[in-house]
Protein backbone atom coordinates (compact mmCIF):
# COMPACT_ATOMS: atom_id res chain seq x y z
CA UNK A 1 0.00 0.00 0.00
CA UNK A 2 1.37 3.41 -0.96
CA UNK A 3 2.21 5.87 1.78
CA UNK A 4 -0.13 8.88 1.99
CA UNK A 5 1.35 12.03 0.52
CA UNK A 6 2.07 14.81 3.00
CA UNK A 7 2.32 18.49 2.20
CA UNK A 8 5.79 20.04 2.30
CA UNK A 9 7.40 23.34 1.33
CA UNK A 10 7.35 23.91 -2.40
CA UNK A 11 4.17 21.90 -3.00
CA UNK A 12 1.14 23.56 -4.52
CA UNK A 13 -1.67 22.54 -2.20
CA UNK A 14 -5.45 22.56 -2.58
CA UNK A 15 -7.25 23.36 0.66
CA UNK A 16 -10.84 23.75 1.75
CA UNK A 17 -11.18 26.04 4.75
CA UNK A 18 -13.61 27.90 6.93
CA UNK A 19 -12.26 30.80 8.99
CA UNK A 20 -13.94 32.01 12.17
CA UNK A 21 -13.36 34.73 14.74
CA UNK A 22 -13.17 33.90 18.45
CA UNK A 23 -16.86 34.82 18.66
CA UNK A 24 -17.58 31.90 16.31
CA UNK A 25 -18.60 34.25 13.50
CA UNK A 26 -17.34 32.98 10.13
CA UNK A 27 -15.41 35.52 8.05
CA UNK A 28 -14.53 33.43 4.97
CA UNK A 29 -14.91 29.94 3.55
CA UNK A 30 -14.05 27.99 0.42
CA UNK A 31 -16.98 25.61 0.97
CA UNK A 32 -19.12 25.59 -2.15
CA UNK A 33 -16.25 27.00 -4.23
CA UNK A 34 -13.09 25.61 -5.75
CA UNK A 35 -10.45 24.70 -3.16
CA UNK A 36 -7.95 27.42 -2.31
CA UNK A 37 -4.62 26.82 -4.04
CA UNK A 38 -1.22 28.18 -2.96
CA UNK A 39 2.45 27.23 -2.83
CA UNK A 40 3.32 25.97 0.62
CA UNK A 41 6.18 27.87 2.26
CA UNK A 42 6.26 30.64 -0.35
CA UNK A 43 4.79 33.37 1.87
CA UNK A 44 1.55 33.56 -0.13
CA UNK A 45 -0.67 33.14 2.95
CA UNK A 46 -0.52 34.21 6.59
CA UNK A 47 2.20 32.33 8.52
CA UNK A 48 -0.05 30.25 10.76
CA UNK A 49 -2.19 29.05 7.84
CA UNK A 50 0.96 27.94 6.00
CA UNK A 51 2.31 26.13 9.08
CA UNK A 52 -1.03 24.37 9.73
CA UNK A 53 -0.95 22.73 6.28
CA UNK A 54 2.73 21.70 6.52
CA UNK A 55 2.91 17.92 7.10
CA UNK A 56 -0.83 17.34 6.61
CA UNK A 57 -1.77 14.26 4.57
CA UNK A 58 -4.10 14.51 1.57
CA UNK A 59 -7.64 13.91 2.83
CA UNK A 60 -6.79 14.91 6.41
CA UNK A 61 -8.51 17.69 8.32
CA UNK A 62 -7.36 19.89 11.15
CA UNK A 63 -8.72 22.78 13.18
CA UNK A 64 -6.16 25.37 14.21
CA UNK A 65 -6.44 28.61 16.19
CA UNK A 66 -3.96 31.27 15.14
CA UNK A 67 -2.91 33.93 17.61
CA UNK A 68 -2.94 37.49 16.30
CA UNK A 69 0.78 37.43 15.43
CA UNK A 70 0.38 34.26 13.32
CA UNK A 71 -2.59 35.77 11.48
CA UNK A 72 -2.71 39.41 10.28
CA UNK A 73 -0.78 40.89 13.22
CA UNK A 74 -1.67 43.57 15.71
CA UNK A 75 -3.66 46.64 14.66
CA UNK A 76 -1.26 49.49 14.10
CA UNK A 77 -2.35 53.03 14.85
CA UNK A 78 0.35 54.35 12.49
CA UNK A 79 -1.73 52.83 9.66
CA UNK A 80 -4.71 55.04 10.52
CA UNK A 81 -4.10 58.12 8.41
CA UNK A 82 -5.64 61.58 8.83
CA UNK A 83 -5.62 63.36 5.48
CA UNK A 84 -6.60 67.02 5.23
CA UNK A 85 -9.90 67.20 3.33
CA UNK A 86 -8.44 69.58 0.72
CA UNK A 87 -5.76 66.96 -0.12
CA UNK A 88 -8.16 64.00 -0.45
CA UNK A 89 -10.17 63.08 -3.55
CA UNK A 90 -13.70 64.46 -3.51
CA UNK A 91 -16.77 62.33 -3.07
CA UNK A 92 -15.36 59.91 -0.50
CA UNK A 93 -17.70 58.40 2.06
CA UNK A 94 -17.14 56.27 5.16
CA UNK A 95 -17.02 52.63 4.08
CA UNK A 96 -15.35 53.35 0.73
CA UNK A 97 -12.23 51.41 -0.20
CA UNK A 98 -9.28 53.38 -1.60
CA UNK A 99 -5.82 52.56 -2.89
CA UNK A 100 -2.87 54.24 -1.22
CA UNK A 101 0.19 54.65 -3.39
CA UNK A 102 -1.51 52.55 -6.04
CA UNK A 103 -1.09 49.24 -4.20
CA UNK A 104 -2.19 49.27 -0.55
CA UNK A 105 -5.93 49.07 0.05
CA UNK A 106 -7.40 51.15 2.86
CA UNK A 107 -10.87 51.73 4.28
CA UNK A 108 -12.32 55.22 4.63
CA UNK A 109 -13.57 55.31 8.24
CA UNK A 110 -14.59 58.96 8.61
CA UNK A 111 -15.11 62.02 6.43
CA UNK A 112 -15.49 65.51 7.89
CA UNK A 113 -15.14 69.01 6.48
CA UNK A 114 -11.61 69.08 7.91
CA UNK A 115 -10.23 65.61 7.17
CA UNK A 116 -10.62 62.14 5.74
CA UNK A 117 -9.57 59.26 8.02
CA UNK A 118 -8.44 56.06 6.32
CA UNK A 119 -7.41 52.79 7.95
CA UNK A 120 -4.79 50.73 6.10
CA UNK A 121 -4.82 47.88 8.64
CA UNK A 122 -6.03 44.54 7.29
CA UNK A 123 -9.70 44.16 8.34
CA UNK A 124 -8.72 41.12 10.45
CA UNK A 125 -5.69 42.74 12.11
CA UNK A 126 -5.85 42.33 15.87
CA UNK A 127 -7.99 39.19 15.64
CA UNK A 128 -7.15 35.62 16.57
CA UNK A 129 -8.49 33.33 13.84
CA UNK A 130 -9.67 29.72 13.87
CA UNK A 131 -9.55 27.69 10.67
CA UNK A 132 -11.18 24.36 9.88
CA UNK A 133 -8.84 22.99 7.21
CA UNK A 134 -8.94 20.03 4.83
CA UNK A 135 -6.07 19.22 2.49
CA UNK A 136 -7.83 17.98 -0.65
CA UNK A 137 -4.86 17.72 -2.99
CA UNK A 138 -1.24 18.35 -3.81
CA UNK A 139 -0.19 19.21 -7.35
Amino acid sequence: MAEARTARAGDTVLVHYTGKLDTGQPFDSSVGREPFSFELGAGQVIPGFDEAIQGLEVGASRTVRLDVDDAYGQRREDLVLHVPADQAPGGLNAGDSVLLGGEQRALVVDVTDAEVVVDANHPLAGEALTFDLELVGIT
